[in-house]
């Protein structure tokens, strides 16, 4: 089996392409794998360390006024899938996933137009701009929130999760929290606002300190790199004071660490989303604004509706507001308990598997 994956710019992208990588790779050691992803994307940073083949292509999004640059995009686009239809011919794969980005975009269409198998993998409730442009083009539309399915044929649309979510799926209870020097079996609170952090999050967490310190459940933030040194200056010699408090720059194994944890707060990316439900794991969320069409908010707001999360807006997140809504569900054990259910429900543990047989069957036809 050979397998095309493309996707990029982001993480939500790249990490569900590799983890239904790393699936195929348990169950095919023979399959062969090629990572398209873009010239200036994330994934140039963490995919060359893996065993993919990897190529980059060079293409940028569209301006939303009117640019110059937009005449640019569209040269790079074109000429973008005439490169990409010269690696597929090379690589000859059996199928072409897309996991979203622009170069998705090239990449796909160019495999659809040479009628290899394709998939575009669509992991928020609401579609970007690429996968929508996609849709009509494609084999199947994997989706990962049920709202989504409303963008696109409804003929063509299969619910299979993210494949992020069967990563995390079989995480264990362990002792790991002692390595943040907190104590397992305590209830904890997850804090975290993506891998480079989150502003606002940092703030509200900073000025809720003194009064999460005098709480019975402990809490552990992963700030980012970027603001932990702005962490430890602002809280100084007080540091010793917040001993149910562990503030960390990054978190490894955030798997493990989420199953150890009663609470999670953060954003409403959807590879979070799939993790946290995956482990039925109940969440605070914290919708970023800058994310384009909102996306962030109405992936939150599918599962506020079906009890699973509460969220705080950014604009009222404070303080104030972050405190209220923890204890909130860290003070109703009923509750909790509720929603770990409701967020269990959501969640999707063999997403890679269905993503896979999605791909078998239309090899297949």
């Amino acid at each position: 089996m050979k397998v095309l994956v493309t996707g990029g710019g982001t993480g939500g992208h790249i990490y569900p392409a590799l983890a239904f990588v790393n699936y195929v790779k348990q169950l095919d050691p023979n399959a062969q794998f090629m990572y398209v992803g873009a010239k200036r994307g994330l994934e140039n940073k963490i995919v060359p360390p893996l065993s993919i083949e990897f190529k980059t292509l060079e293409i940028q999004g569209f301006k939303r006024s009117l640019s110059f640059d937009n005449i640019k995009t569209v040269q790079l686009f074109l000429t973008s899938i005439r490169q990409a239809k010269k690696i597929i011919k090379e690589f000859q794969p059996d199928i072409v996933i897309g996991t979203g980005g622009y170069v998705s975009g090239a990449v796909v269409y160019a495999a659809a137009k040479l009628h290899v198998p394709t998939i575009i993998h669509e992991q928020n409730s609401v579609p970007g701009v690429t996968n929508k442009f996609l849709a009509r083009y494609v084999d199947r539309i994997a989706i990962a929130f049920q709202d989504a399915a409303a963008y696109f044929p409804k003929e063509k649309t299969v619910l299979v999760g993210n494949p992020r979510a069967q990563e995390v799926a079989g995480a264990k209870k362990s002792e790991i929290l002692s390595q943040y020097n907190l104590t397992p079996g305590i209830p904890t609170v997850l804090i975290f606002g993506g891998s480079q952090g989150a502003l606002k999050i940092n703030q509200a967490v900073i000025d809720a300190l003194p009064t999460l310190a005098k709480k019975s459940y402990q809490v552990l933030y992963a700030s980012g790199e970027r603001y932990f040194q702005e962490i430890e200056e602002s809280i100084g010699m007080t540091k010793d004071a917040f001993k149910n408090i562990s503030i960390q720059p990054y978190i490894t194994k955030m798997d493990e660490v989420m199953v150890n944890c009663e609470l999670l707060i953060g954003r409403a990316g959807a590879t979070s989303i799939a993790e946290f439900t995956a482990l039925g794991l109940p969440a605070i969320l914290i919708p970023s604004p800058y994310v384009t069409n909102d996306h962030q908010t109405k992936n939150a707001q599918s599962l506020v509706q079906v009890g699973a999360v509460d969220m705080i807006r950014d604009a009222e997140l404070d303080a104030e507001s972050l405190v209220f809504a923890i204890d909130k569900i860290m003070n109703d054990e009923q509750l909790r308990q509720n929603m770990a259910v409701a967020s269990k429900k959501e969640g999707i543990p063999d997403a890679s598997e269905r993503l896979y047989q999605l791909s078998q069957s239309i090899m297949r036809d």
